[in-house]
């Protein structure tokens, strides 16, 4: 769609992204969003339980120590409607931390000791992983052994003195306005100026995105509903600029009508994290920013810090981005502090100009 022709488009017709609402929107001729679909007389697995049978299917094979506890572990999980990430996540430190048990000598789960989870930690900082990995991988074990301390395999005494990782706090890294000019303009596809848009102006998380559906974009309103979201679950409404409605507009009309999903892959599957960041890095590499450091999640620290730098108030930019804690948003600000950054130069004119205050007793 040219935007010569987004302009003669009248939102007043739409009433959220109904397929006989967009037809008067995009004119007669145009075909619905949603496609009707024979329905499948047998409704689909679930994916959370697919992924589950397939983990204790593992556990079952393995020789793993306390593997029955951690079946039941992950059971409990599942039953308390962790997300299939959760899980995977949970698995996956549990198996590398009970084979390093087993490979330690150890076959019995009241054999556990402080000196265990602390040869763990070590032998995964020696692999290089990031603290942050490490603390996610040792927050993983201690929510088992806490598990274990409930069903009396292990004593209480392993959580009397926990290990704790001192991560660093770091700012979070937003694009530069410049760079920001260099590679908009190279993004040619219209499926991709309209994700990457999105996300600069909406400042929702890749996953949340790739798991839109059409249904969930108000056209009529600029925003898209998230019913649950990525980290917390909470569901939460957000928000689109002109520039990313008419790149949204112009991928409606050239997507494939059988796909739920707003950006989809093979199949009826959404777009995968893998696609999309391979996408980003191709435009990076086309901008000349393939090194500069530059994730896809840039995009959402980049529409904090220029919502920031706007005025917008903490608690509603919170709010948009999803945070539970007002304290996550004000990182944020240590990037957009103007006055403390005035306050600096100002000062750093008057030292070289050799004003000092006299009077202070700090120069005494």
């Amino acid at each position: 769609m040219h935007k010569d022709q987004l302009r003669n488009i009248n939102p007043n017709h739409l009433y959220g992204c109904h397929p006989l609402d967009l037809r008067s929107y995009f004119g007669e001729s145009s075909i619905c969003l949603i496609a009707e679909k024979p329905k499948d007389p047998f409704p689909p697995i679930s994916p959370r339980l697919l992924l589950l049978e397939h983990i204790l299917g593992d556990i079952s094979r393995s020789d793993l120590p306390a593997k029955e506890h951690f079946s039941e572990y992950l059971r409990q999980k599942y039953r308390r409607n962790c997300k299939p990430n959760t899980l995977r996540q949970a698995a996956g430190s549990l198996m590398q931390f009970l084979s390093f048990y087993r490979d330690n000598g150890k076959k019995y789960p009241e054999q556990m000791e402080r000196e265990d989870i602390e040869a763990f930690i070590e032998a995964l900082q020696d692999r290089g992983l990031t603290p942050a990995t490490v603390r996610t991988r040792l927050c993983g074990v201690y929510a088992f052994i806490r598990f274990m301390i409930e069903k009396k395999a292990v004593g209480y005494e392993l959580l009397e003195r926990r290990i704790k990782l001192r991560l660093p706090d770091r700012l979070p890294r937003a694009i530069d306005p410049g760079d920001l000019r260099r590679l908009l303009p190279v993004i040619d596809k219209v499926r991709d100026q309209a994700l990457i848009l999105l996300l600069l102006r909406t400042g929702m998380r890749i996953g949340e995105l790739l798991n839109t559906k059409v249904h969930d974009v108000d056209l009529n309103n600029h925003r898209i509903l998230i019913y649950e979201a990525e980290k917390n679950s909470v569901g939460r409404v957000v928000y689109y600029s002109e520039d990313a409605k008419e790149a949204l507009l112009s991928w409606l009309q050239v997507r494939n009508t059988f796909k739920e999903n707003l950006f989809y892959g093979q199949k009826d599957k959404p777009l995968s994290y893998e696609a999309a960041r391979s996408m980003f890095n191709k435009y990076l590499e086309k901008a000349g920013l393939l090194y500069s450091g530059y994730t896809l999640h840039c995009l959402r620290h980049t529409f904090a810090t220029d919502l920031l730098n706007a005025r917008m108030p903490l608690e509603c930019l919170r709010v948009l981005l999803g945070h539970t804690s007002l304290e996550v948003t004000r990182i944020y600000a240590r990037l957009t502090d103007k006055t403390r950054e005035q306050e600096y130069f100002m000062a750093m004119e008057r030292i070289l100009k050799g004003e000092s205050d006299a009077d202070d007793p700090c120069d005494h």
